[in-house]
């Protein structure tokens, strides 16, 4: 089955910190903050190592106030990370969900 995602915010920033996607999962009834990260190389690990903790509470306290600055409560959430790989023109994306939980 087709999971229905809509896409409502790209690159939401505010002094707290940047949010990259914010978006609807329609099946879930959730809200989604997304970390995108992309490499070339694995010189310096796989992309989601690149959310380490100070950028994870960064993310934490950007969707707090996304949600307090567009008046959304009772609302469940989830944080993902979506790695991009690109070598060679070929690209290959990983999405994982509940990349961590605040």
């Amino acid at each position: 089955m087709y999971k229905k995602v809509l896409t409502i915010h790209r690159n939401f920033n505010c002094k707290q910190g940047e949010i990259d996607i914010v978006a609807r999962d329609i099946q879930k009834e959730e809200l989604v903050f997304v970390e995108v990260k992309t490499r070339s190389n694995f010189k310096y690990g796989n992309p989601s190592e690149a959310v380490n903790n100070i950028k994870r509470k960064h993310i934490y306290q950007a969707g707090k106030y996304y949600l307090y600055k567009n008046k959304i409560t009772n609302q469940a959430i989830r944080l993902d990370v979506i790695e991009i790989f690109i070598k060679d023109s070929k690209c290959k994306i990983n999405h994982i969900q509940k990349a961590f939980i605040k």
